[in-house]
């Protein structure tokens, strides 16, 4: 870590969302003002935008480094090291895994899951982002209950998403028309007719989910854990996950779901890829025409980490949003929904986390500080 930085004349995103022409200094991994020395490491930002680190509350791209192939896994320090460098070329400083604990075999088995959590825990001090993980509880999954009970009292705290595609799986089953079977099958190590009975046996447990979600619900809330709820299809479910304490809304599957959480000061998470792609590509509620309407507070990178940084592109091109509230979908109300008071803004105590723009053009990342440690890109 430098010592000292300053970022100099560039444009800064102030914490009122405008431009301005500043110098940006870092000591010990935080913004300081004003400077306690000279800097060691002067970095000239004329003619750039300076920006508070990209916040990225679910993402799964990291599954593709370490099981690339179905049946092939690489070394977790060989993948997530890699992982480590795609999100500094992004521009992501902070980043929250999500992390799939299943009922199923496999890639996402309670098994792997515990292998992620442990490896981890301790590789992540010697990466160069915040690394955190928002564990993806699969709701039908009853076994993980007692290890999500001790990966909730870790520091940094993980967030909790309660997760329920068994319950569509099993009506897809039902109707004949599980056109992704051989995909679930081959992710889980499994032939169809196997994971046929899978399905079927863990259908058999259905009674037993609504007091595990209590329960779990419970425990986060004394742990102080920020919980998501994922895919709701309905207003009904967005209220009762509420209930539980239940305070971010994450890929709702309808508008008026949506509606719901921001008419109840909550947060609203949609996809990156839905933007640049122009729509969803499972058929979900368009992202753009959502924060047109007021309908989505947060981005996240979901498949595709570079998404981040080219939908606040594409909103700020398309007159969606202005520069400062496009950036906002990426950094500050991501920080805000985790609770994370430390980052999301350019201001005396918060974390180094920055990234250096040159916007004159197609967007181009130049720089990306994380934790004030500097990655440059040349191209």
């Amino acid at each position: 870590m430098a010592a000292s930085i300053c970022l100099a004349g560039g444009q800064v995103l102030t914490p009122e969302g405008t431009l301005e022409t500043a110098d940006v200094h870092i000591a010990e991994g935080r913004i300081v003002d004003p400077p306690a020395a000279s800097a060691s490491t002067r970095i000239d930002c004329r003619g750039y935008y300076v920006l508070p680190g990209i916040v990225d509350v679910h993402g799964d791209a990291f599954e593709h480094e370490l099981h690339p192939r179905p049946g092939v896994d690489i070394a977790f320090a060989v993948a997530m090291r890699s992982v480590d460098r795609q999100l500094l070329a992004n521009g992501i400083t902070t980043a929250f895994h999500g992390l799939t604990i299943s009922w199923e075999p496999g890639a996402r088995s309670l098994a792997a899951g515990r292998r992620f959590m442990d490896a981890l825990q301790t590789l992540r001090q010697d990466l160069m982002v915040d690394h955190r993980v928002q564990l993806r509880w699969e709701t039908f999954a009853h076994d993980v209950v007692n290890d999500l009970a001790r990966w909730l009292s870790l520091q940094p705290a993980p967030a909790l998403a309660f997760n329920d595609h068994t319950t569509s799986t099993m009506e897809k089953v039902k109707a004949g028309s599980h056109r992704k079977l051989g995909q679930w099958a081959e992710r889980a190590g499994l032939t169809p007719e196997q994971y046929l009975a899978e399905v079927d046996a863990v259908s058999h447990r259905a009674p037993e989910v609504p007091a595990k979600i209590q329960a779990v619900a419970g425990q986060a809330r004394r742990q102080g854990v920020v919980m998501l709820s994922h895919d709701e299809r309905s207003r009904d479910e967005r209220v009762a996950y509420r209930d539980l304490g239940v305070s971010v809304c994450e890929f709702p599957l309808a508008s008026e779901v949506a509606a719901d959480a921001v008419a109840s000061g909550e947060h609203v998470i949609l996809g990156g890829p839905n933007v640049i792609r122009g729509g969803s590509h499972t058929g979900a509620m368009s992202a753009e025409a959502a924060i047109r309407d007021g309908l989505c507070t947060v981005l996240a990178s979901d498949y595709y980490y570079p998404s981040l940084l080219h939908a606040a592109e594409h909103l700020v091109g398309r007159g969606v949003l202005s520069f400062g509230e496009a950036w906002n979908l990426i950094s500050r109300n991501p920080a805000a929904a985790m609770r994370l008071q430390d980052r999301g803004l350019i201001a005396a105590g918060c974390r180094g986390d920055i990234v250096v723009i040159d916007a004159s053009g197609p967007w181009r990342l130049v720089h990306t500080i994380a934790g004030g440690t500097v990655t440059s890109f040349g191209y």
